[in-house]
């Protein structure tokens, strides 16, 4: 029987080998396409927003069935991460119904995805959730440089071999190696990152050794802006796809994401060669495509590779995948519909950048009530998020809170406290010089013109919105006449007694920045990274989304106030600055 089994086993081993050699004397074509940062987008219907997205995978799955029928090319359909979170699909699956198949495994099995990268938000659910994520997966899910603390080898399986008509295409996969600077330990327990060229040198080494592959593909969640995210150290860089491409030969194709910017361009490596670096941007409104053709030669190949970004708004949802989902999607959109309370006013973001707002006073309001803290720090997390008065639905706490971040409660001096608010301040406002400034800071040209968003028209914040912080607990005001760094003067507590820069303080803040992300507690406080997890007192088991969303349940009747907490001033110049700069960013 051994010797049946071994002589079967050489048939089809030599037929194999001399059927890949056969097709070598004919000119083969291979697709690659690309999906990134998809963030949940899987159904056209925008369920937060009660609007029609324009993008979703119901999308890129008619795009990709008419690449299939092509029978004159070889198809191969990659996504590159952050794919596990976004939207109440995916967070339904990830936290409410977790007994059985994640839905989101099931939509990417249904599409055939032949490989992925894991993103940082796909970490960010928790080893709960991506550990039985990928044990659902038809197709290997990659990430070579996140490394198990225990055996030292990669956590997520760092390459996968894929065979086309005899052509043998190796893909090597990288996530972003800044997540200890965004989420909390426990979240990403037993297993560390490392850089991404050091760990592109020693798996291309071993790749071309070991597999001699055809064409190799980097299928990396990080950007490809050169001057973000540079790590002192000079190896951990969060958008290091473009510095891969250039500093590690061997690469046809990078595969970026992460930083949810169109890119199309050709890298000339250390070596001279080309590279091709592709960048889809996010929710699923377009993907990226490599078109390579391979002429037989006397040893092996001629490669041509062409990229391009392909838009999905011209593709209507395939019927097929609508139907195959439907029930899922019901669901999910009975779950969302779930009236939690009433509001008695109307709140929205617009204005959080400029004074104190009902929107940010409720998250404060929450976030006080639950941590028993003496301050609160929030973030802006959206400056375009509006709930109406009346009825409050699931729905509207994703535009409350659009993160599934933790709460932390810890401690901060008020010297840290105060720092962290005058970094913020240097990061949003300008000096400014009279009543005809500008009050914030917009980025702009070398000669001063305004930078206009490629989306939207409309100048462009030089620093994220998400880095802007309010406070509350104390009352303090905000003099844009003078220069960064001197700005806020803290005028007591908010019950009236004295503010004391010297005292350690308790402060509710999320896990992003109670981890580093946004600067706020390192470049702005001034506490080391590596002093901040002892910082923590405590620590919420769930988001704040899910906090929120049981203390409206609880309260059943909330009018959100404004906390009034804060001002600019002079308001001579900034009240006048302020109906300017509004008008810039938003057309009002």
């Amino acid at each position: 029987m051994k010797k049946i089994l071994a002589a079967f086993l050489f048939f089809a081993l030599t037929f194999s080998q001399v059927n890949a050699q056969t097709k070598h004397n004919a000119t083969i074509h291979i697709k690659l396409i690309e999906t990134s940062d998809v963030h949940g987008c899987v159904f056209p219907q925008d369920l937060v927003n009660q609007r029609i997205r324009k993008g979703s995978l119901a999308q890129v799955e008619t795009y990709v069935l008419k690449q299939r029928a092509n029978k004159s090319q070889s198809v191969i359909l990659l996504d590159n991460g952050d794919i596990l979170q976004g939207t109440p699909f995916v967070y339904y699956y990830n936290y409410v119904d977790t007994t059985g198949e994640h839905q989101l495994a099931a939509v990417m099995n249904y599409m055939k995805y032949d490989v992925g990268t894991v993103g940082n938000h796909d970490i960010e659910p928790g080893h709960p959730v991506y550990d039985k994520f990928r044990k659902e997966l038809n197709f290997p899910w990659l990430a070579a440089n996140a490394i198990n603390n225990k055996t030292g080898k990669p956590y997520f399986k760092p390459y996968t071999v894929l065979y086309r008509n005899g052509v043998k295409i190796a893909v090597l996969g990288m996530i972003t190696p800044s997540i200890p600077n965004w989420l909390p330990p426990s979240i990403w327990s037993g297993m560390h990152f490392n850089g991404m060229v050091a760990t592109a040198k020693k798996w291309v080494k071993i790749i071309q050794e070991k597999e001699h592959p055809d064409i190799l593909i980097g299928l990396f969640h990080s950007g490809t802006n050169k001057l973000y995210g540079f790590h002192k150290s000079g190896e951990l860089i969060e958008d290091a796809s473009r510095l891969v491409a250039k500093e590690v030969p061997g690469f046809d194709v990078v595969f970026a994401g992460h930083d949810h910017k169109v890119d199309n361009e050709i890298v000339t490596n250390m070596n001279g060669k080309e590279v091709l670096l592709l960048d889809p941007a996010a929710h699923a409104e377009n993907v990226a495509v490599a078109d390579i053709t391979l002429i037989p030669e006397a040893n092996g190949f001629k490669k041509e590779t062409t990229g391009h970004i392909v838009s999905m708004t011209k593709y209507k949802p395939n019927q097929a995948f609508m139907n195959k989902f439907n029930k899922d999607f019901v669901q999910v959109e009975n779950f969302v519909d779930r009236k939690i309370g009433s509001f008695t006013n109307s709140i929205n973001s617009q204005n959080a950048l400029f004074r104190p707002t009902a929107f940010m006073g409720l998250i404060h309001t929450v976030q006080l009530d639950y941590s028993h803290a003496d301050i609160s720090i929030v973030s802006l997390l959206s400056t375009r998020a509006k709930v109406n008065k009346g009825p409050v639905y699931v729905r509207d706490m994703f535009k409350l809170y659009r993160f599934e971040n933790l709460l932390y409660t810890m401690k901060m001096s008020g010297k840290e406290v105060k720092n962290a608010m005058e970094y913020t301040a240097g990061l949003f406002y300008q000096t400014m010089k009279n009543k005809n400034s500008n009050i914030l800071l917009f980025k702009t040209t070398p000669n001063g013109k305004l930078i206009l968003s490629k989306y939207s028209h409309r100048p462009v914040l030089k620093s994220p919105y998400f880095t802007f912080i309010t406070v509350a607990g104390i009352k303090y005001t905000v003099d844009v006449t003078k220069k960064p760094g001197n700005r806020i003067t803290i005028l007591s507590m908010a019950d009236g007694k004295p503010f004391d820069i010297n005292k350690e303080y308790s402060v509710a803040i999320n896990s992003y920045q109670g981890n580093g992300g946004g600067g706020t507690l390192t470049e702005g406080a001034g506490i080391p990274k590596n002093q901040l997890s002892k910082r923590i007192i405590r620590n919420s088991s769930k988001d704040i989304r899910y906090l929120m969303m049981k203390w409206i349940e609880k309260k059943n009747i909330v009018t959100p106030k404004s906390l009034h907490q804060w001002k600019l001033i002079p308001e001579k110049w900034t009240i006048p600055a302020i109906k300017k700069d509004k008008k810039l960013l938003f057309g009002n």
